[in-house]
């Protein structure tokens, strides 16, 4: 039997670097598209990787990325950018790949969502635009292209966007650090065990057409992941909650300086919980790992005392 041939969209970003192992271990053939291919040859050490430059945002470029492929997976996605940028990465390309998919007979779409997206409570154009986007991705698929999307809770693993940001915060020598809505909730789930949901779709009818929320086996608040992380890296900070009022003040004023560590648009984001009211969907044969028991390893804390301590803090509200 053949190996499938996969397209996936957004395959060098972090959550990709997962799926793509994880495909190729299975003997999946990965075909990967990337605007910079010299920035990620790293990929090409796997004899299972094709690494194509393309500008996905343009259709007939899509239209030979996805030429013989079974599944393309779409992993593209920005938490900051204008209403315009949002746009074209969580609406316009979607359309497109539907589009193209539908044209030369792709069998199999995954798309990724966001926990939240398109909630009648949303009201960040983050979140607002990854709803729409979802919906394009089910409502113009033809009848031979097989969609599911996937709505996870924020990711961790190593090179993730929050422990490791949250790191360096505290690692700078600061008296005290401000944090905004602080009491926003969270169930992280590892990056491996998004990934693995979504291999187990690919081949599964029982998911064609169905949304997934992904969440880890636990939340919390965004203060004791603040807290986890201090506790991880073995450093002592002044945390302090920002109320609500002067949260979206601080994001007011940092949406103007380089790198955007918080924006409006964020700060309206996490007045919506990212929590789940089932972890992972029974279909789904996977145990779900505990953040207590990955983060340590990659923040740089390999003390088997300081794991237990946090997971015992963190696990004795539940």
């Amino acid at each position: 039997m053949m190996s499938k041939q996969i397209c996936i969209l957004g395959g060098s970003g972090f959550l990709g670097r997962y799926l793509i192992e994880s495909l190729t271990r299975k003997n999946f053939l990965v075909r990967v598209a990337t605007r910079h291919r010299e920035r990620n040859r790293h990929l090409l050490v796997n004899p299972n990787v094709s690494l194509i430059e393309a500008d996905i945002h343009n259709e007939e470029a899509l239209h030979s990325l996805f030429s013989g492929c079974e599944v393309v997976i779409n992993l593209v996605g920005i938490l900051n950018g204008s209403q315009e940028q949002l746009r074209k990465t969580h609406i316009e390309l979607p359309q497109k790949i539907v589009s193209v998919c539908n044209r030369i007979g792709v069998k199999r779409l995954l798309h990724m969502s966001a926990l939240q997206a398109g909630s009648a409570n949303a009201m960040s154009q983050y979140l607002r635009s990854k709803g729409e986007g979802e919906n394009i991705a089910h409502h113009q698929s033809s009848h031979h292209l097989n969609v599911t999307s996937f709505r996870p809770s924020t990711i961790f693993g190593e090179g993730d966007h929050l422990f490791n940001r949250f790191a360096s915060m505290l690692r700078l020598p600061l008296l005290a650090v401000p944090l905004a809505c602080p009491e926003a909730r969270f169930s992280p789930i590892y990056a491996q065990d998004v990934a693995e949901a979504m291999i187990q779709s690919i081949r599964n009818p029982a998911t064609y057409g169905k949304r997934y929320d992904l969440c880890g086996p636990q939340s919390y608040s965004l203060m004791e992941l603040m807290e986890f992380t201090e506790r991880c890296i073995g450093v002592r900070r002044l945390i302090v909650g920002l109320s609500n009022s002067l949260s979206s003040l601080q994001a007011k004023i940092l949406q103007r300086l380089p790198g955007k560590l918080l924006t409006q648009d964020n700060y309206l984001t996490l007045q919506l919980p990212s929590t789940c009211q089932k972890p992972l969907n029974p279909v789904f044969n996977i145990e779900l790992s505990h953040m207590e028991s990955v983060v340590p390893h990659y923040l740089g804390q390999k003390s088997q005392q300081m794991r237990y301590m946090a997971y015992r803090k963190l696990a004795k509200r539940d």
